[in-house]
């Protein structure tokens, strides 16, 4: 277990109890079953994606591997897990009762991504009984409690939009609950929804939907329609396991033709790890796995409105170390043999999606990044800092305030203080002394009037980190925002 900031949360991760082991070779029949339901039935499913393809979620500068990137730049680990990990985001887990405080752990994360113009993924995983008393046991002391710290988590959520994965395994996991324990559960899985939406209507909701090889879609689906779905923004699959895209993205069908199709009902993926499938029956840090597609709303499927990565890659299930605790070697291994993030591949699967814009290089089709810049350039920049002892990234936001297109941009600025970038995505950067210059990469170097494009970068300092004021966009000054 880990503490990345004492005033925000300790992510554990939910674990696969061995328990689960001995049912899947019966649940691995029925997803079977259901694929072929799928392939007749899914294609006339009346669902449509609820969420932007462009929409952009949160990355967290305090995360665990943004901070091990930071610290290890020497480490010949580094490179890859920054590329392929560091620079994606991920989901920020609530997993520690702190009533008293949970309203303000949210509301950083919130404010800060709201700032920045994007979507956080929170998850919220305080219910009772947590895990059946697994590896990631834990939770509120009862449902009474639960319900009040839910109330203080919703407000910390704000206006502005934002993903809410609602605990994971409290649906798909009940073996250790009564019969009226389940139902007392379950009712208080819907009175969170409703809490929620109330505390911010943009915020989007989804309850826990199990995965491919767990309960059948007809169970899973019985059992969120006890839990409110039909009042959520739908469910989510896969949550720290390992089933392929095309498998999970098959389940959330079926599970939505046993909803009857409601068309306000879509599913959210986690393919942080699902990039080589399954390890057979081995659930806690199996060898051999691979970080699957990239985080994006671009799923290219009417049921799915985001492939995620809830469960962070590198953070471990218990066996590798303490649940939650962020295991270079893990993070290394899921990230080495796998694709830059840049790389195109279909959709769903086990790659990248092609429509998620590139994060590192230019696909190898766009026009090379050395052209010359053309266009007069009237610009406002947006630079967003989140710092911590010694590091931070910022996102930086490029708007063509003019009247003419821009093709090909270059933007430059001093430090004021003693910074230094150790990486960037989205923009070719490099530092000379305290003076910065970032170049377009090709696929976002064209800018229509009034549009903008953003790019991020980590970097270190010393005593002094200390925000730019002054840019300058192919060579004429820009106002700041």
């Amino acid at each position: 277990m880990h503490t990345p900031d004492p005033h925000r949360h300790t992510p554990v991760p939910p674990v696969r109890p061995t328990r689960r082991a001995a049912a899947l070779a019966l649940a691995a029949a029925t997803s079977a079953v259901g694929l072929v339901v799928a392939a007749q039935g899914g294609a006339g499913a009346a669902v449509q994606g609820s969420l932007a393809a462009d929409t952009q979620f949160y990355k967290d500068p305090t995360s665990q591997v943004v901070k091990w990137v930071a610290a290890n730049p020497g480490d010949s680990r580094t490179q890859v897990i920054s590329k392929r990990i560091a620079s994606q985001p991920q989901g920020i887990w609530f997993s520690n009762y702190r009533p008293d405080s949970v309203t303000s752990d949210v509301r950083a994360v919130t404010s800060a991504a709201a700032q920045a113009g994007q979507v956080p993924v929170l998850v919220a995983y305080a219910i009772p009984n947590r895990d059946c008393g697994g590896a990631s046991a834990g939770g509120a002391p009862d449902l009474p409690s639960y319900d009040a710290w839910v109330g203080k988590f919703a407000a910390g959520l704000g206006s502005s939009r934002a993903v809410v994965v609602l605990e994971p395994d409290s649906i798909a996991l009940t073996t250790c609950l009564s019969a009226q324990q389940q139902n007392d559960r379950f009712a208080s899985l819907a009175r969170a929804v409703t809490t929620l939406h109330a505390a911010n209507p943009n915020a989007k909701v989804y309850l826990d939907g199990g995965h491919s090889t767990w309960n059948s879609a007809a169970e899973q689906a019985n059992r969120l329609r006890g839990a409110g779905v039909l009042n959520a923004d739908g469910f989510f699959t896969n949550v720290s396991n390992f089933n392929t895209t095309a498998n999970e993205s098959s389940f959330a069908r079926n599970v939505l033709n046993a909803l009857g199709n409601p068309g306000n009902l879509h599913a959210v993926i986690d393919t942080s790890r699902n990039g080589n499938g399954p390890a057979g029956s081995a659930w806690c840090d199996p060898s051999g796995r691979r970080i699957g597609n990239y985080p994006t709303a671009a799923t290219n499927d009417s049921a799915v409105d985001a492939f995620l990565w809830i469960k962070p890659p590198g953070e471990a299930d218990g066996c590798a170390a303490a649940a939650g605790t962020f295991v270079p070697d893990i993070a290394y291994q899921l990230a080495q043999n796998a694709p830059d993030p840049s790389t195109p591949s279909p959709s769903p699967s086990s790659q990248p999606p092609t429509s998620q814009p590139p994060t590192s290089q230019p696909p190898t089709s766009q026009p090379p990044t050395s052209q010359p810049p053309t266009g007069n350039a009237s610009c406002s920049i947006a630079y967003r800092a989140n710092s911590w002892a010694g590091g931070f990234t910022a996102d930086v936001t490029v708007k063509n305030t003019g009247s003419a297109a821009i093709s090909g941009w270059t933007l430059r600025w001093t430090f004021p203080g003693d910074q230094k970038v150790t990486s960037a995505w989205n923009a070719k950067v490099t530092q000379s002394g305290a003076a910065v210059t970032a170049t377009d990469l090709g696929y976002n170097g064209t800018l229509a009037a009034g549009a903008s494009t953003g790019f991020g970068l980590q970097a270190t300092y010393g005593s002094n980190n200390t925000t730019p004021t002054a840019f300058t966009l192919n060579g004429t000054a820009c106002t700041t925002s």
